[in-house]
């Protein structure tokens, strides 16, 4: 990319310089038009911190990056996202004093105050340090605790940091007094007990307690060496009784000890209780502090009723780690926050009523960015030994998909079964994958399953299973999708120097009809390792890198066409153009090099030094997508291989390196009408960082694209249910139901008030934010008036009115006495129904519906 050079190449030195020029060139012009920015789509981590409850135990509230979600504990969806803090948010805490407004504290050295009904910022307190975590106190009415970083990276503090009060919504909170020292990072690690009077704190075998009304501290300590030599005593975790002196601490050993008396040095006592084999991970008492509750690693919840070893319950199998633990003030719901980021909402009773699961964090993502054709669905490592299927759109897990199908065992020491490699192949009718697992350098296990989808089941079923598909790793594999295929096609590439071609082939017999994969064409080049591979769009060509060299293949009958060489390292993507584009070839290289070769001409097109990470094409457009790495973060380059000058190009789009990146096809193209922005109009844009965050590029704020029924749901279900809501709810629905059959009977239908979206935004608006009486004056009686369905007296011809006027004056009395007999033959049903209007009530009301209405809307 870049200025061209003679003879229509690109130079690499003047293919930088141009670049350079560009991006501060499209920059400026993306700046100029706003709204486009870099957002966190999905893939934040819901279990970061503890999520809270409601005081009604209605919603739950999840720190979920720069974001505070707030998901129905009924129908698990996410209701409202409030969105103002710059860096990731670290504590949430209902406020003491108005069970309705919410702070939150955030890295970016902010506490702030919500409305959260509303979603409406109140207030925010820039305390000026980094905040870690976030504590509320209710004797403390104009003051809360937070943990913040001292010069030192390792060493923490939890301070009291006093909420002056302002009219000014940004209130800087500078009076700051020191509780604790040398505490831990994570708010785990730190409890207030017996509502508020003491706090205690964790870290290392140390376990200190501030007491509020002496100002004292006391501190004890654990040994590592009194006990047996491998003895393991660090704390992890720490929970304080909310009505007596007492305090509960998880170790690393999987004990929990209980604390009493610590207000003296000398005659506190503790006592052991022991169920988990690893650490415990996370305390909570319960409301009234009757039982305990503790989780790790076994993903089992523990009940530890009147904290006693012999009366305790269990609920297994929540599916990963537990680590975190909350409780809801009313104490009938507890939730389990587990490291697969999910959170498992439970009943008092130990039953688990929802689950709300975000993008699964795997420890390695190998499949890399890939996408259902069928439900447009984000497709990728899951649990382990899973793929996980997750709707963009709506920001929600949708299911996994079991590939290894064996129980996953949690050992560190053992070497697991990896899922390395996935792909879609026909529309999303064939699913191909490939496991791996390798104990040794000469003990690799290959296996290599195709799924196919079954309309029936809508899911995949596993179809054809390979053992040892190949004699070294897969690098790559990819399916034939073009339109004309004639039979479904897969290609796999490996080190052990080989590309295998697989075919579908029809395995019936006289027992049954079936299809199976086999083997029909090997390749290789020179004994090189096959890297990547990928079919041109039309399928007719191949591209196989092996090392330094691509090689082309024709797809029909696999004879090497032409090979490219620039020894320029070895070659790390391949991509072929497509549309318009398609003649064009492109790789990426280890010695930071991307070349553009012209498959009509085999010649280099161009050339340019750029240290791309990921190369994407867009299925619905000619644009390629590649993301590069600089010194100071990521840049993204948007280019069509045929012209000379980038379409887009964007300087650090995150601080991170990025790992992959994928196309989507929107639904509903967007109408963007800059040339810098078009490439967005078909597609987005996402990828995937380092810490695997999910980003995208988007022009809507998080609180935009949640669903009309996700905002509506927050404002109906936070309306009281009184008693006198149940003396007329059921006359209401009566009423609402008689209404619903006569107007089913009447000629004239008026508009439903619930549709209306004058009404609607009288009802679900705040008041204090709602526009003067006299705009919505104008706009109410507007939503009144018929729609142009029903036709009105002007579309009526004079003709035809006057034949029918004629025709009224004749059958006059006949209509009296049928409504005479109607009245006297129907008296039971008068209640119920509402009768039809006469022929002479439609001609009066077409008179009434000529007169001007207009001047109701200069009140």
């Amino acid at each position: 990319m870049g200025a061209a050079a003679p003879g229509g190449k690109f130079g690499a030195e003047r293919g930088g310089a141009g670049l350079a020029a560009v991006r501060k060139c499209v920059c400026a012009k993306m700046v100029e038009q706003g709204g486009l920015r870099v957002v966190r789509c999905g893939g934040s981590e819901l279990n970061f911190r503890r999520a809270l409850f409601s005081v009604d135990s209605k919603y739950l509230f999840c720190a979920s990056g720069d974001f505070v979600k707030i998901y129905s504990t009924v129908t698990e969806e996410c209701v409202h996202i409030l969105n103002g803090h710059s860096r990731t948010v670290t504590g949430i805490q209902l406020n003491p004093n108005n069970h309705l407004q919410l702070y939150s504290c955030s890295l970016d050295g902010t506490v702030k105050l919500w409305d959260y009904p509303d979603g409406i910022l109140i207030k925010t307190f820039v305390v000026g340090h980094q905040l870690h975590g976030l504590f509320t106190v209710a004797r403390t009415e104009d003051s809360v605790f937070v943990i913040v970083n001292k010069d030192k990276p390792d060493i923490f503090q939890l301070v009291s940091v006093k909420l002056p009060k302002s009219s000014s919504q940004e209130v800087d909170a500078k009076e700051i007094s020191i509780v604790l020292d040398f505490i831990n990072q994570s708010p785990k690690c730190i409890a207030f007990g017996n509502e508020g009077e003491y706090v205690a704190a964790v870290r290392d075998f140390y376990l200190s307690v501030y007491f509020f009304k002496k100002k004292t501290t006391s501190r004890f300590t654990l040994s590592s060496t009194k006990n047996k030599k491998h003895s393991r005593n660090e704390f992890t975790c720490v929970a304080c009784h909310p009505k007596e002196d007492c305090i509960a601490s998880g170790h690393k050993d999987g004990k929990i000890r209980l604390w009493r008396n610590f207000d003296d040095d000398k005659k506190y006592t503790y006592t052991c209780l022991h169920w988990h084999h690893d650490r415990v991970m996370d305390l909570a008492f319960s409301v009234t502090g009757t039982s305990l509750l503790s989780g790790g690693r076994e993903s089992v919840l523990v009940e530890w009723r009147d904290t006693s070893e012999k009366n305790k319950e269990f609920l297994p199998r929540l599916g990963a780690t537990i680590e975190h633990i909350a409780v809801s003030p009313a104490g009938d719901l507890f939730c389990t926050s587990h490291a697969d980021n999910k959170i498992t909402v439970i009943h008092r009773n130990l039953e688990a009523s929802a689950v709300i699961q975000g993008l699964v964090k795997d420890r390695s993502i190998f499949t890399g960015l890939l996408i259902d054709p069928r439900t447009r669905a984000l497709v990728l490592n899951g649990k382990p030994g899973h793929l996980q299927f997750y709707s963009l759109q709506n920001d929600k897990h949708l299911y996994n998909l079991d590939i290894i199908q064996q129980e996953y065992i949690n050992d560190c020491g053992l070497v697991q079964i990896e899922l390395t490699k996935a792909a879609f192949g026909c529309q999303g009718s064939w699913l191909a994958t490939v496991e791996q697992r390798q104990e040794k350098e000469t003990e690799l296990e290959l296996q290599m399953k195709l799924w196919a989808y079954n309309k029936k089941t809508q899911g995949f079923v596993l179809n054809t299973k390979i053992g040892m598909p190949h004699e070294d790793h897969i690098t790559a594999l990819c399916f034939c999708n073009a339109d004309k295929a004639e039979a479904p096609t897969l290609v796999t590439a490996s080190k052990d120097g080989h590309f295998k071609v697989w075919i579908l082939t029809d395995d019936s017999d006289i027992y049954k009809k079936a299809f199976g994969w086999t083997c029909d064409f090997v390749g290789s080049y020179h004994k090189y390792q096959a890297t990547n591979c990928c079919f041109s769009e039309d399928g007719s060509l191949l591209a196989v890198s092996f090392e330094e060299i691509v090689t082309i293949w024709d797809s029909e009958t696999w004879e090497l066409k032409c090979t490219f060489c620039q020894r320029a390292g070895k070659i790390r993507h391949l991509c072929f153009g497509r549309l318009t584009c398609s003649k064009y070839l492109l790789a990426t290289t280890e010695n930071d090099i991307l070349c553009c070769w012209n498959l009509l001409s085999c010649t280099l097109e161009w050339s340019t030094k750029l240290s791309v990470r990921v190369i994407e094409p867009d299925p619905n457009s000619e644009n390629i997508a590649a993301v590069s790495q600089s010194p100071v973060g990521s840049d993204l380059f948007v280019f069509k291989p045929s012209e000379p000058r980038p379409l887009y190009v964007q300087k650090n789009i995150c601080r991170e390196e990025v790992h992959w990146g994928v196309f989507v096809p929107r639904d509903a193209p967007e109408a963007f009408t800059s040339e810098a922005l078009q490439w967005l109009n078909r597609s987005q844009f996402y990828f995937l960082t380092k810490s695997q965050s999910l980003l995208t590029f988007s022009a809507k704020s998080p609180e935009e694209k949640l669903t009309p029924t996700s905002k509506q749901l927050l404002a109906e279900e936070s309306l009281p249910t009184t008693p006198f809501y149940f003396i007329l709810g059921k006359h209401r629905q009566q009423q609402d139901g008689k209404l619903n059959d006569a107007l089913g009977n009447e000629l004239v239908q008026l508009p439903l008030t619930e549709n209306v979206p004058a009404i609607n935004e009288l009802l679900h608006t705040p008041a204090h934010v709602l526009p003067s009486a006299t705009f919505l004056c104008s706009m109410f009686i507007n939503s009144l008036l018929l729609s142009k369905e029903t036709k009105s007296a002007e579309d009526i011809p004079d003709d035809v009115d006057m034949e029918e006027q004629k025709e009224n004056d004749d059958s006059d009395e006949e209509n009296n006495f049928t409504e005479t007999v109607q009245d006297t033959d129907s008296v039971d049903l008068e209640e119920d129904i509402l009768h039809q209007l006469s022929k002479s009530e439609e001609k009066e009301l077409r008179k009434l519906r000529k007169v001007d209405y207009s001047w109701l809307t200069n009140l």
